[in-house]
């Protein structure tokens, strides 16, 4: 992924000031540990790596909306965004004990005073145990932003190696969606909806235009999209190339992501994105 690096809360500091001055009005954090175990414990632990950062950001930066990412799979030494339990060559992820540590890892970046919960897991029923232990904690007003339409998709490589969180047997099909079934994106949209989620995500989002569509007509609430690391490397390395205008087609991808219904847009091209538009002006 040409220029996106894994960083320190210092350096993060220093990255996240350019992009708010480049007119980009927030950030998604990703937390990486020192030690990876089987619980997951970096993710909730008061003194993470994100809480720190959080608190950092906050302190450093007021203005700018701080949104945590809520998994588990960067956190867990086999690389699955829950618990898992093995029986011979058999793996099964266990989806009602992962809730509590996904609610915790919630109730502690809202501690530490982030804007916005991002729950990426897809286990059933997050959204509702991490509103009830952010409302337990104090955080009524802490919305909820559901990754609630995503897809099992080969367009995440690039992120998983970046952020160290391939699954290191099996993969994650059982509990993100199949990219050919798109009325279950729009249940799973329904249940979160259901469940307290403020704000839903579909993601990727380039290949996913026409949920995007449905999901924005469909229920109305603020959309993001979330246009992965494929996406971004494949114009990147384009671009490189020379096969491609690599402004002009990052441009035109983030209009039909906005054009598609998106309200929010995730991205690795924010802040050059954000300068380009200011210099079309």
């Amino acid at each position: 992924m040409p220029g996106v690096f894994q960083l320190s809360p210092d350096e993060i500091v220093v990255e996240a000031r350019l992009a708010f001055e480049a007119g980009v009005p927030a950030v998604l954090l990703f937390g990486i540990p020192d030690v990876k175990d089987e619980r997951a414990s970096g993710a909730y632990a008061p003194r993470g790596i994100v809480a720190q950062t959080v608190r950092l950001l906050k302190k450093e930066l007021p203005e700018l909306l701080v949104i945590t990412d809520v998994c588990l799979c960067e956190y867990m030494s086999h690389g699955h965004c829950g618990l898992v339990e093995k029986r011979g060559s058999a793996v099964r992820v266990l989806n009602d004990p992962t809730l509590k540590l996904l609610a915790r890892a919630a109730a502690c970046y809202a501690d530490a005073g982030a804007d916005i919960i991002a729950p990426s897991d897809m286990m059933d029923g997050r959204v509702a145990a991490i509103r009830q232990e952010l409302d337990r904690g104090g955080h009524l007003e802490t919305p909820i932003l559901s990754y609630a339409a995503k897809f099992s998709s080969a367009f995440y490589g690039p992120f998983r190696e970046a952020a160290e969180s391939a699954p290191h047997f099996g993969d994650r099909r059982s509990y993100q969606m199949d990219p050919a079934n798109a009325a279950e994106a729009l249940r799973e949209v329904a249940l979160d909806i259901q469940e307290g989620a403020d704000m839903v995500m579909v993601k990727p989002a380039l290949a996913y235009l026409d949920i995007l569509y449905r999901v924005k007509a469909e229920f109305g609430l603020p959309t993001a999209a979330y246009a992965v690391s494929a996406e971004y490397s494949m114009i990147k390395a384009a671009g490189a190339q020379g096969w491609i205008d690599e402004k002009a087609v990052t441009l035109e991808s983030l209009l039909a992501i906005r054009r598609a219904g998106a309200d929010i847009i995730i991205t690795y091209s924010a802040v050059e994105a954000a300068r380009w538009l200011k210099s079309n002006k």
